[in-house]
């Protein structure tokens, strides 16, 4: 069902007009991806696209479309919150894994539009995201019964950075009215206030959300202390 990413990002990256340029497929994807222009596709070439599909953009850098090469379900353990609050049980949750794969090896990894790790980007890698608790994202921030305050580790690279405890505070801001490749599309906009407490570190994520599913359909979050902030725009999402 799913292909390698190096076709899909071949044949969109030649619909967007960059494989001109450029004169094998690693220069062509390190356009898309680490280049000094923005990639975009019109809505009608997005949607004749038989993949799932996003623009990717770090920190202030150009704008990358990226495409879906994998997905995979994995279980893992975590907490169940029944409308009692104060009690919860262990329960085993099925998450599903994307994975946007350039054809240079560049890698991002999410679960319920959560960055969880990447792999080969210039500024260093999020190795692992994990929790015993289910990702408030994952539950639906758009139920009032969804906790707000979540708990990880997150390790990091370059340097040996394993391990760290973090704390988030979810916080609705707005109804907003997000253009998504030419479509108007409502919005609930969440900050995720981080802190990482033994490194007196403190940021912000923001999370743009569906009002009636609690899909994200835009994103800018940060992997860890020492790297960039990466913006995720949803474009066609996986089915």
């Amino acid at each position: 069902m799913f292909r390698h990413c190096s076709t899909a990002l071949l044949l969109v990256l030649s619909l967007a007009g960059c494989s001109q340029k450029f004169k094998d497929v690693n220069d062509t994807v390190n356009l898309a991806f680490f280049g000094d222009q923005d990639v975009a596709l019109n809505a009608e070439e997005i949607s004749q696209l038989p993949y799932a599909s996003l623009y990717a953009r770090v920190d202030d850098g150009p704008q990358a479309f990226m495409v879906l090469a994998f997905a995979e379900n994995r279980s893992t353990l975590g907490l169940t919150h029944h409308s009692d609050l104060s009690s919860t049980i262990t329960a085993e949750h099925m998450s599903t894994q994307l994975k946007w794969v350039s054809a240079d090896k560049g890698m991002l990894i999410t679960e319920s539009g959560r960055i969880v790790k990447t792999l080969n980007l210039p500024a260093g890698n999020l190795v692992s995201s994990d929790s015993y608790q289910p990702d408030p994202l994952a539950l639906g921030l758009h139920l009032a019964s969804t906790p707000t305050q979540w708990q990880r580790t997150i390790d990091w690279q370059p340097g040996y950075h394993f391990g760290y405890p973090v704390k988030s505070q979810f916080v609705f801001v707005s109804e907003e009215t997000l253009d998504i490749n030419g479509t108007n599309k409502l919005t609930k906009h969440f900050v995720e206030h981080v802190s990482i407490p033994t490194l007196n570190i403190e940021y912000n994520n923001h999370w743009w959300i569906e009002p009636n599913n609690g899909m994200v359909i835009k994103s800018k979050q940060k992997l860890a202390p020492n790297l960039p902030y990466i913006e995720l725009t949803l474009l066609k999402p996986f089915a």
